[in-house]
C-alpha cells in the first residue's frame, strides 16, 4: 500500500500551487482533483494581480515576492500563463465623493491616481463618463488564471507528482476517501476553495472557513477591446464576506442567506479576445443551492452596460461558481486543531497576488524552516478564533 507524504485535495489555483511547491520542497505529493476540466473559482477568476495593494507589512511583503515570482514563472513552469501589467481603473459612481473614496485607498503601497471622468474616458475609450465622477488607476498585474494552474499542474508532474481525478467523498485521519479509491499519506490539506467547509464538517472539524456564490459571464472572442481591468473603487464584496461570516452558526443550515446579494461591476479582456463580465456575490449557506440564471445575467448585464455601454449585450454565456474566505481578512493556513494530520490552506480574499509566495513559504514551513510570516498568519487566526 503506497503511503504519501501530502494529499492535496483540490486543484484549483490554491491546491495546484501548493503541490507544485510541497513537490519541490521533497515531499511525496498525491494532487486530488474532481474534474478533468476545473468548473471552479479559479477557472472563472479575471486572473488579477494586485500587487500594489499591500497595506501592512505582511501583505506589502507578501505582494513584493509575488510580483518577482510572477516575473520568472513561466520560465519556471516551462508554459505561458500570459503575465502582464496593464491599467486597473478603478471607476466612482456619480453618486460617490471621489475625494472619501482615493482615500480609503491611501495606505497601500502604491496609491492609486485620481482621475476625472475625461482623463479616465481616454484611458478607457468604452467607458460611460457620465455614469461616473470620477475613477482611481494604478499598474496591475494580470495573467490567465486556468493557464496558471495547469501550468504548476504540469510542472507538478514532471517533478514526480501525482494526480488522480476523483471526487473526495471523506477525509481520514491517514488519508482521504474518494469514488474511486481511498489513498493514505501523513498528512491532508484541504484546498477545496467554497467545498472546504462541507469536506471539514462531514469530517466532523469545525473551522470558520465560507464561500460566496459568484457569477460572471464570460464571452467568446470578440472584436471590441477592451484597454483596461474594470472594477468599481468600492468594492462591497469584502464587506459582504465580513458581515456573512459573523454568525457561524448560521453556516451549519443550508437554507440561510445571511446578507443579500450584491453586484461589483467590472470586466477584463483576455489575450484571446474573450471577456469576464461580472461579478454577483450571493451569500448562500448551501453550497449546491441554485440560483435564476437568467435574472442574474440580466442584472449583470445592466449593471455593467450602466459603465461599458458596448459590453452589455455582447454574446455570452452566465457562470456559477464557489468562492471561499474566511472569517477575517487573514488566510486559513495550517493544521485543525485536534487534528493535526489535517490541514488547510484556503480562505484567500486576494488570491492569485498571495498564494504563490504563501504556497512556497508554507511547504519550507514544513520542511523545518522557520518563516515569520507564516506563524503571524497562524497567530491572527488562533487569536480571532478563525482555526
Amino acid at each position: 500500500m503506497k503511503t504519501y507524504d501530502w494529499i492535496v485535495v483540490g486543484g484549483g489555483i490554491t491546491g495546484a500551487t501548493l503541490a507544485y511547491e510541497l513537490r519541490k520542497a521533497g515531499f511525496g505529493v498525491l494532487l486530488v482533483e474532481q474534474y478533468a476540466t476545473p468548473d471552479n473559482a479559479t477557472r472563472f477568476s479575471y486572473g488579477g494581480l494586485a500587487y500594489w495593494s499591500g497595506t501592512t507589512a505582511l501583505t506589502g511583503q507578501l505582494c513584493e515576492d509575488a510580483i518577482a515570482r510572477y516575473h520568472i514563472l513561466s520560465q519556471e513552469l516551462d508554459a505561458d500563463i500570459e503575465f502582464r501589467e496593464l491599467d486597473l481603473l478603478l471607476t466612482i459612481s456619480a453618486s460617490s465623493d471621489p475625494v472619501a473614496i482615493a482615500a480609503s485607498y491611501s495606505n497601500c503601497a502604491v496609491v492609486p491616481h485620481l482621475l476625472t471622468p475625461q482623463a479616465a474616458g481616454e484611458l478607457e475609450p468604452l467607458l460611460n463618463q457620465q455614469a461616473i465622477s470620477a475613477a482611481l488607476t494604478v499598474k496591475h498585474g494580470h495573467i490567465h488564471p486556468q493557464k496558471t494552474a495547469q501550468a504548476y499542474i504540469q510542472a507538478f508532474v514532471r517533478a514526480g507528482g501525482e494526480v488522480q481525478i476523483s471526487q473526495v467523498l471523506q477525509i481520514l485521519q491517514n488519508g482521504v476517501q474518494t469514488t474511486t479509491a481511498t489513498y493514505h499519506s501523513a498528512n491532508v490539506v484541504i484546498c477545496a476553495g467554497g467545498l472546504s467547509r462541507q469536506l471539514l464538517k462531514a469530517a466532523g472539524m469545525s473551522l470558520k472557513i465560507y464561500f460566496t456564490h459568484a457569477e460572471i459571464i464570460e464571452t467568446p472572442p470578440v472584436d471590441v477591446k477592451l484597454r483596461t481591468l474594470v472594477m468599481p473603487a468600492n468594492v462591497q464584496r469584502f464587506q459582504l464576506e465580513a458581515q456573512s461570516a459573523q454568525v457561524d452558526e448560521l453556516w451549519d443550515e443550508p437554507g440561510n442567506e445571511p446578507v443579500p446579494a450584491i453586484l461589483d461591476a467590472g470586466a477584463i479582456q483576455f489575450q484571446d479576445g474573450s471577456l469576464r463580465l461580472g461579478q454577483i456575490s450571493r451569500v448562500l449557506t448551501d453550497p449546491d443551492a441554485k440560483v435564476n440564471s437568467q435574472t442574474s445575467e440580466k442584472w449583470l448585464r445592466e449593471s455593467v452596460g450602466e459603465v461599458l455601454p458596448t459590453l452589455e449585450k455582447l454574446p455570452g454565456t452566465w457562470h456559477h461558481c464557489l468562492v471561499a474566505f474566511s472569517g477575517n481578512k487573514f488566510p486559513l493556513i495550517g493544521a485543525i486543531p485536534g487534528f493535526e494530520s489535517v490541514h488547510v490552506f484556503s480562505g484567500f480574499s486576494n488570491p492569485l497576488v498571495i498564494v504563490p509566495p504563501l504556497a512556497e513559504r508554507f511547504a519550507k514551513f514544513l520542511t523545518g524552516k522557520e518563516d515569520k510570516i507564516i506563524r503571524q498568519i497562524f497567530q491572527e487566526n488562533s487569536e480571532s478564533g478563525t482555526a
